[in-house]
């Protein structure tokens, strides 16, 4: 008589290692995109002259039209970090909620 073979548990298929490299590159790219940000605005905000503004309900003024225009650059660079940050914290949730939903399914 024959031994029964007992079924191999689901060790994934290729879709799922497909979905999770790509969550990892997009999770890299996105961290080094932020990274970059996050140095520039850095250095924005090291310029020697950056205390020398004036701020009013139009926004910042200085006599320096160039250091204006680096402060507002380095504005819009933290505003861009803030939404990458908010794109990677939700596009891991939707992985994580995809994983525990397939053990969950498994069981």
């Amino acid at each position: 008589m024959k031994p029964k073979l007992k079924p191999k548990p689901e060790s994934g298929n290729a879709n799922d290692i497909y979905a999770v490299g790509i969550s990892a590159v997009v999770t890299i790219l996105c961290a080094g995109v932020t990274a970059w940000l996050l140095q520039y605005t850095i250095q924005s905000f090291q310029d020697s002259n950056t205390m020398a503004l004036l701020i009013t309900d139009a926004g910042v003024k200085s006599d320096d039209k160039n250091l204006e225009h680096q402060l507002s650059q380095a504005t819009l660079a933290m505003k861009a970090t803030r939404d990458i940050a908010l794109a990677m914290a939700f596009g891991s949730t939707a992985v994580l909620g995809a994983i525990i939903y397939r053990v969950a399914k498994n069981r």
